[in-house]
């Protein structure tokens, strides 16, 4: 376990500056382990001290893990000058901790992971990986068998090509519905892909980020953290 500061411990949770949590150790509002704190630079161990400041229990996590149904609208990022952030959407003492998993563009909604764990955002970003994206998606203009197998072959795009991707017409018409399945993340690669045979993306949600599936529960904007369940698989993601 990582010893701190204290007043760094209670500026990372949100109980205010360090200039304010040393105002708070000096009027005698922070107790640890049963003993009013005296000095704010003092060493503790968050995770196992029982820590309260003006009697509210300190609750510490080090690491985070948040779900977050994105809307549209939003920019994945952690400040931005002109449009709102996802972590706009977070309570202060989350905001000041995560960053986005990757991104999604801002007209896009859908699953976007948010965490401090770095390792864990850079295992699920690594090429090396190749961790899956499935997207929900409405077209305008028809989706045929053909497209699938064309994305199941790759599309060979301005910059790149992609891998092959799996593609699955739910609707075909006028407006055709699809999943769409990548393995990599690159800029509007998946309007890009469509855009190569003229069609284009006119509703595009992320619905599944290797085994973390959206919450049918949360509705843009809302957001929760990660069960037990879905950290163990995400942190076990192609091991």
């Amino acid at each position: 376990m990582k010893r701190e500061r204290l007043d760094k411990v209670l500026a990372n949770m949100a109980f205010g500056t360090r200039k304010e949590v040393k105002a708070l150790v000096k009027q005698g509002l922070v107790v640890v382990d049963g003993v009013v704190a005296t000095d704010p630079g003092m060493h503790v161990i968050a995770e196992q001290q029982d820590i309260t400041v003006d009697g509210e229990p300190l609750n510490f996590k080090r690491w985070v893990y948040i779900l977050l149904n994105k809307p549209p609208g939003v920019v994945s990022a952690t400040e931005d000058n002109v449009h709102q952030t996802v972590v706009d959407l977070l309570p202060y003492e989350w905001a000041v901790k995560v960053h986005p998993v990757g991104r999604l563009d801002i007209d896009t909604e859908g699953l976007l992971l948010l965490t401090n764990d770095g390792q864990l955002s850079h295992s699920l970003l690594s090429p090396k990986k190749k961790v899956d994206k499935e997207y929900f998606a409405r077209i305008d203009g028809p989706v045929t068998e053909r497209h699938v197998q064309e994305f199941a072959k790759g599309i060979e795009l301005e910059d790149f090509t992609t891998l092959p991707a799996k593609l699955e017409i739910l609707s075909s018409g006028e407006t055709s519905e699809v999943r769409v399945t990548i393995m990599e993340g690159k800029f509007h690669q998946v309007k890009r892909m469509f855009a190569a045979f003229g069609l284009h993306v006119t509703y595009l949600k992320r619905i599944r980020m290797g085994p973390l599936h959206l919450d049918p529960a949360l509705a843009p904007g809302e957001y929760r953290e990660l069960t037990e369940e879905e950290l163990h698989l995400l942190q076990n993601v192609n091991k």
